[in-house]
């Protein structure tokens, strides 16, 4: 989507400038995936106007294959505005009748699913019937050759008469499963890890992330948890897609349990230290360090708003 976030200081509804950039779940993770080296395709739709295009351009300039992008003659690009703070950044959508809504099943004949990883996420199946479709018939191809993975991603403001009991349903059909504990508390009134793993018995791997605290993996009958790194926020959103990006690289790349929550922990600090969805990469000295830093020495690091580490 087209994204607008204050071009100056003050209370929203005295800002006069906006600053258009692009946003969007999937197409986050898509540019984070590439960001870590791993070639990566979005697939969407957008409108034929000049939002479609700047999403399109914006995401390509990041290294993503958007080859597979349809372009709506009919339907606009949709957009949303951020008003954009660290302690946590009101969205408003506009996305109603947007192209990206009117996509359904038939989008499947023009996947290619040759693929190590599919990742999907719960705002898909609120947009509409037919992309409610879509995600059940993709949830049902059968996997010979790639993993599944489903970040919940609850956004209350696109489930108004809409029947969210079906993310545990999608949810649960995945190899790999993200959740905010903040969100299964919403969605189903939890935010304990026993139970969110009680609620979706059947994925491999299940992440529940808990914000700044950190992250917990339940994979194998084993429990994890891994504190996340301090860093000073500058704003949030797209910070949980950036750490689904980097636990999936880390993943596919057979790392172990600690470094694949360290990972996303990583990848997320590139986003917390901006203002947009997606940040600009952590110095590899840097990563490599703090993947193999000691627990104590994990702890103590702190990236600050420069990038200084401290410890």
């Amino acid at each position: 989507m087209a994204l607008f976030v204050p071009g100056e200081p003050g209370p929203v509804d005295q800002v006069r400038t906006w600053i258009r950039t692009v946003g969007g779940a999937e197409s986050n993770v898509a540019c984070n995936l590439a960001m870590l080296g791993l070639r990566a395709k979005w697939v969407s739709a957008v409108g034929q106007d000049a939002f479609g295009q700047a999403v399109v351009a914006a995401v390509e300039s990041n290294g993503v294959d958007v080859s597979g992008v349809v372009i709506d003659p009919v339907r606009p690009t949709g957009l949303y505005i951020k008003e954009s703070n660290a302690g946590g950044s009101p969205v408003r959508y506009y996305r109603r009748g947007s192209a990206a809504s009117g996509m359904g099943p038939s989008l499947l004949d023009q996947l290619d699913l040759h693929v190590r990883v599919l990742h999907l996420t719960g705002i898909t199946a609120a947009l509409s019937d037919s992309c409610l479709d879509l995600m059940r018939a993709l949830v049902a191809v059968p996997r010979e050759t790639f993993r599944l993975s489903f970040d919940l991603n609850w956004r209350p403001k696109l489930w108004p008469g809409r029947d969210p009991s079906v993310l545990r349903e999608l949810a649960n059909a995945a190899d790999i499963a993200l959740v905010g504990d903040d969100e299964a508390l919403a969605v189903w009134n939890t935010s304990d890890p026993a139970e969110i793993r009680r609620i979706l018995p059947d994925p491999p791997t299940l992440v529940i992330k808990h914000g700044s605290r950190g992250a917990t993996l339940i994979e194998g009958g084993t429990q994890l948890f891994q504190p996340a790194l301090r860093v000073d926020v500058v704003e949030p959103v797209g910070a949980g897609d950036a750490f689904a990006a980097g636990f999936l690289a880390a993943t596919l790349a057979g790392a172990s349990p600690e470094h694949r929550l360290r990972s996303g922990h990583l990848q997320a600090a590139t986003t917390l230290r901006t203002h947009d969805d997606v940040g600009t990469p952590l110095p590899s000295e840097l990563v490599t360090s703090l993947l193999n830093a000691d627990a104590d020495a994990w702890a103590a690091a702190h990236l600050t708003e420069q990038g200084v580490l401290q410890a």
